[in-house]
C-alpha cells in the first residue's frame, strides 16, 4: 500500500513535466533544451542529496565497474524516456502525451519476460496475468479520454504526438528495471538516480550543444521552467517512484500495480493544464475513461492488498 501511495505522489510531481513542456513549447523554446536542461539542472541536486550522506563514492565505484551497463540503460532509461517526450510536446497538446504515457503502465508488464528471480536457480518472470488485466481497465479509460479530443487533431499532429511517446513508455520501464538489476542492492534509490544521470550527462550535453548551433540560447522563461521541472519531476517525482519500484522489484504483479499508478498523470495534467493554460475540462466520454482510470486503481489497490494478506498468489503465463 505504501509502495502505491508514493507512486500516485509521485505521478503528481510528474504531471509537471507534460505542462511545463507544452508550456515551453507554445513559448516557442525547444524541445532540445527541454530535455537537456533538466537532467543538467538535476545532477547538482543530487550530488547534494547523496553528498550530504557521504555515499557518492559508491556511486563512481559502482559505475567503473561496469561502465557499459551504466551507460547503455541510462540512455535507455532516461534519453530515450524524455528525449521522445519532450519532442512530442512540440507537436501535440499536453493531454495527448501524458495519455499516449499511459502505455507504460502495460509496457511494463510485456517486459517482464526480460528478467529473471532472484536466488540461486535463476528464472524467467512470467507476464502477470491479472495486473495485465486489471491495467487494460486502465488503458481503455486512457483511449476514452484521448478520443475525446483527438478529433481536433490532424494525422500527422497524432503520429509524431504518439510514437514516440510510445517508445518512451517501453524505454522508462526497462532502463530502470535494468539498473535494478545493475546495482543488484547495492545502491540506494538517490545513487541509483544520481548514478544514471551522471551516465546519461555526456547525450544531454551533445543535444545542449547542438540546440544552441541549431536554435541559439534559451530564453530565460524556459530556463526557469526547466529548473522547476528538473526539481518537481527529476529529483523528486523520479525519486519517489525509483523507491516504489526497488520495494516491489522481487514481485511483478506488485511491481505492475506501482507503475500503474502513474495512470494517475493524466488526471493531474488535465487539472493542470486547466489552471495554467486554459485547457477546458474533459466532458462526455471523457468522463467515463476518468472513471475506468480510478477504478482500475481502486482494483489495483485491492490486489495488492490481497497479495500482502496471502489470499491470492500472482498468476502466471508461459513465458
Amino acid at each position: 500500500m505504501k509502495e502505491l501511495a508514493l507512486g500516485v505522489i509521485s505521478s503528481m510531481f510528474f504531471a509537471v513535466t507534460f505542462i511545463l513542456n507544452r508550456s515551453m513549447e507554445l513559448a516557442g523554446g525547444s524541445w532540445m533544451w527541454s530535455s537537456s536542461l533538466r537532467f543538467l539542472f538535476m545532477l547538482p541536486f543530487l550530488f547534494l542529496i547523496v553528498g550530504l550522506r557521504k555515499n557518492v563514492n559508491q556511486v563512481w565505484i559502482e559505475i567503473r565497474k561496469r561502465p557499459f551497463e551504466w551507460l547503455t540503460w541510462s540512455f535507455v532509461g532516461f534519453v530515450l524516456f524524455y528525449g521522445p517526450i519532450t519532442y512530442a510536446a512540440a507537436y501535440g497538446p499536453g493531454w495527448l502525451v501524458a495519455g499516449t504515457w499511459q502505455f507504460t503502465i502495460v509496457a511494463g508488464i510485456l517486459l517482464a519476460p526480460l528478467f529473471y528471480t532472484s536466488g540461486p536457480v535463476k528464472r524467467r518472470h512470467s507476464i502477470q496475468i491479472r495486473a495485465l488485466a486489471i491495467s487494460s481497465i486502465i488503458l481503455i479509460g486512457v483511449l476514452f479520454i484521448q478520443q475525446e479530443n483527438a478529433s481536433g487533431l490532424s494525422p500527422s499532429e497524432m503520429v509524431v504526438g504518439v510514437l514516440p511517446v510510445i517508445i518512451a513508455a517501453f524505454a522508462y520501464p526497462l532502463g530502470n528495471r535494468k539498473m535494478m538489476e545493475v546495482c543488484g542492492g547495492k545502491l540506494d534509490t538517490f545513487q541509483r538516480v544520481l548514478g544514471m544521470t551522471i551516465a546519461s550527462t555526456p547525450f544531454w550535453l551533445i543535444l545542449g550543444c547542438y540546440a544552441f548551433f541549431k536554435v541559439g540560447a534559451p530564453s530565460t522563461s524556459q530556463v526557469t521552467q526547466s529548473f522547476i521541472v528538473a526539481i518537481c519531476s527529476g529529483v523528486i517525482a523520479t525519486s519517489l517512484f525509483f523507491i516504489a519500484t526497488n520495494q516491489s522489484r522481487h514481485h511483478p504483479g506488485k511491481l505492475a500495480a506501482v507503475e500503474a499508478t502513474q495512470s494517475t498523470q493524466i488526471l493531474f495534467v488535465i487539472m493542470g493544464e486547466a489552471a495554467i493554460l486554459s485547457v477546458p475540462f474533459p466532458s462526455g466520454s471523457a468522463l467515463i475513461g476518468i472513471l475506468l482510470i480510478i477504478t482500475g486503481m481502486i482494483i489495483h489497490t485491492l490486489n495488492v492488498k490481497k497479495m500482502n494478506s496471502g489470499i491470492i498468489k500472482p498468476i502466471k503465463s508461459a513465458s
